[in-house]
């Protein structure tokens, strides 16, 4: 017998302590990273796809040139593949939403430009978030206003309002 109890008494303990302080440790990551990716600049990204209602996607965005990009991060998800299909799409951010036409940029350059813009914004959550996702294979999407030069006339997005 120890001042734990008996063997067994002293093996359970433990057993739970070392349970507790791994929930607790995991809860912890867990915070980080929903602080991680919710903190800072996060727009909602709409989608459309025939007469479906939308798909919203939650993404970070930069401006360059002008104008906002974001970066797909896995070309598996849904919302890159629907954008992908129908390339109007529409940018929730303060507030606002404005009409896109999303045009995936998969060069190098790009790549690293995307990187290297998102590192510089969102800093020590872009550095967390790139411990959990592969972001070396990411697309950069620029998103160029509806009706400006070189797209097609302001219309709606199909299966848009």
């Amino acid at each position: 017998m120890t001042a734990w109890g008996t063997d067994r008494h002293v093996v359970v303990r433990k057993t739970v302590i070392v349970a507790l302080v791994s929930l607790a440790l995991l809860g912890m990551l867990a915070a980080v990273t929903v602080v991680a990716l919710e903190g800072g600049d996060v727009a909602v990204l709409r989608t459309f796809a025939g007469t479906e209602p939308p798909h919203e996607a939650r993404v970070w965005v930069v401006d360059l040139e002008g104008g906002p990009w974001i970066e797909v991060a896995d070309t598996d998800r849904a919302y890159y593949a629907r954008l992908l299909a129908n390339p109007h799409v529409e940018l929730v951010r303060g507030g606002e939403v404005r009409s896109y036409r999303a045009v995936p940029l998969t060069s190098p350059r790009d790549h690293e430009r995307i990187r290297e813009l998102l590192a510089r914004k969102y800093g020590w959550a872009d550095r967390w978030v790139g411990l959990l996702v592969d972001t070396s294979e990411s697309i950069a999407v620029q998103l160029v206003p509806a009706g400006a030069r070189g797209d097609e006339p302001d219309e709606p997005a199909e299966g848009s309002p």
